[in-house]
């Protein structure tokens, strides 16, 4: 899953240790072979004598597998010959990842990849200089990392000009999806989900007849904005189209409006789009519909695993084989179905092509030419296999080129936290026919409006400050907003009251840089 977390006031330390960590920039010469030619015959396969071994520290977010030492183990296996590389991979919880990964980079601790996102701190990681810019190293030892994602992924997700991380997606848009319990659903003779207003009914109905079953789960941690309840209810609604803005990550509190190139601000008049949602919350709040303790579970997926979930948001298309496999022995005879509100109409999505997840490499690493090796390593599709999916016949099937079917629980799901690509990643043979189209659909660029900011990044450089106090308060009263849990009006007052401006500094400074962009363009 994507998620987000705010930034904290460590941010603020972040320009001040930024010369120690650029000082840092070793590489990997003393270990990788000193020629350009060695170098490409280790990614081609051809004798790896020059190449010392060397371990590869990656941090990624989420948990760490049950068998992911044994997936480790063959990916060195096959390495050996080749580009001859260990993996240490350190998992960190989602909820914890925006500070300890800024702690990790800001305190120059050696780490040779790590992932990185808009919606987490990847443009304020770029500006303090703690990643390396990677054309250099995709043109001498990633020529396959880079055939396998299409221009528009790199030509969109530049940052003032340059790659400094790699894209990880394998789609142009992004999944979001209700999931439902359709053996409750057909239990009470509802027919299949078509609108909000159909799943707040069933919603009802559980209320209703299941006293230990929560109607309602959404996401309440500060890394989980877009998943909150009635924040997520902007991917599925139209007319007009709210979308996030370049600067504040998840928010609505800053966002743009169809594609109009403006930046808008909830402070300076409240959307009475936004409002209803944060309204509804509140009513299936009160009315005991979300779960109570939504703002204090940090690991929403194991709760829907139990099958206590009537309906949950979450941040793909279709249901994850891993929490079928999950619900499936924790609640026999429990089944969900993905009911998705997002449109497959040619044009009706605007995106700017911006990937939500990135493999960064950062400054300190000494080993930057090996960690572009393994990334080119991981673009080939048995590899990638591999690492994706784990090991065949035990974790998962093979079904046709393009999917797969999970076996167990063992290796879950998470090539997006590490080596995505539209190119070698399978869909999930076990999703419904519906979801499959909506991948297939947003997968051609062809099918969406390209946003007119496509090719914009936002420098935060000049309010890196207001943005790490902004996210501080924000992260007191966003998720409470969004999912009912307090007074909408009294909440809202008091985040006005301390966040304004700060915000307003933000967007004058985030509208200035788009009009610039903008002029730049004619």
């Amino acid at each position: 899953m994507i998620f987000r977390k705010g930034l904290t006031v460590i941010a603020a330390t972040v320009l001040l240790l930024v010369t120690a960590a650029c000082g840092s920039n070793s590489n990997d010469a003393g270990n990788t072979a000193s020629s350009n030619k060695s170098a490409n015959e280790a990614i081609s396969g051809t004798s790896s004598s020059q190449l010392d071994p060397i371990t590869l520290k990656i941090v990624v977010p989420g948990d760490r597998p049950a068998d992911m030492d044994t997936v480790i183990k063959e990916a060195e296996s096959r390495m050996a010959d080749t580009i001859n590389v260990k993996l240490n991979l350190v998992f960190i919880p989602w909820s914890d990842l925006a500070q300890k990964t800024q702690v990790m980079l800001a305190s120059g601790e050696d780490v040779d990849l790590i992932f990185d996102a808009p919606w987490l701190h990847l443009d304020q990681m770029i500006s303090a200089g703690y990643y390396e810019p990677l054309e250099d190293l995709m043109d001498k030892y990633g020529q396959d990392a880079v055939k396998v994602r299409s221009d528009q992924m790199f030509d969109a997700n530049k940052f003032q000009g340059h790659i400094y991380a790699l894209p990880l997606g394998n789609t142009h848009l992004a999944g979001r999806t209700y999931l439902v319990r359709k053996d409750l659903r057909e239990k009470y003779g509802l027919p299949p989900i078509q609108s909000y207003d159909d799943l707040i009914k069933f919603a009802y109905k559980v209320k209703e007849n299941e006293k230990d079953i929560v109607p309602l789960l959404a996401y309440g941690q500060s890394g989980q904005k877009d998943v909150s309840w009635g924040a997520f209810r902007s991917f599925m609604e139209y007319d007009p189209q709210l979308l996030r803005s370049d600067a504040l990550g998840q928010s609505l509190v800053l966002y743009y409006k169809n594609n109009d190139s403006k930046v808008y601000n909830l402070f300076d008049e409240m959307e009475p789009r936004v409002w209803s949602w944060i309204k509804d919350a509140r009513k299936l709040y009160t009315d005991g519909l979300i779960h109570p303790d939504v703002l204090a579970i940090k690991d929403v997926d194991s709760v829907i695993n139990s099958g206590k979930v009537a309906v949950a948001t979450y941040n793909e298309f279709g249901v994850p084989s891993s929490i079928s496999a999950a619900l499936a022995q924790n609640a026999p005879g429990a089944e969900l179905e993905a009911v998705t509100f997002i449109k497959m109409e040619k044009g009706k999505n605007i995106t700017n092509f911006k990937q939500a997840n990135f493999q960064a490499i950062p400054k300190v690493s000494k080993h930057k030419e090996r960690a572009m090796m393994f990334l080119n390593w991981a673009a080939d599709k048995d590899n990638y296999d591999l690492l994706a999916y784990g090991i065949e016949g035990n974790n998962y099937e093979k079904i046709g080129d393009d999917q797969y079917k999970q076996i167990g629980s063992g290796y879950s799901y998470f090539p997006y936290a590490w080596i995505w690509n539209p190119t070698t990643d399978r869909l999930n043979g076990g999703f419904d026919e519906e979801s499959i189209k909506h991948y297939q659909f947003n997968k051609e660029a062809s099918n969406l409006t390209p946003s007119i900011l496509t090719g914009f990044s936002f420098d935060p450089t000049p309010v890196i400050n207001e943005i790490s106090l902004y996210n501080a308060t924000e992260d007191k009263y966003y998720n409470s907003l969004f999912n009912g849990v307090t007074d909408p009006d009294a909440t809202w007052t008091k985040f006005k009251k301390e966040a304004e401006g700060n915000a307003k500094k933000i967007q004058v400074e985030l509208q200035k840089q788009i009009d610039s962009f903008l002029a730049s363009k004619k």
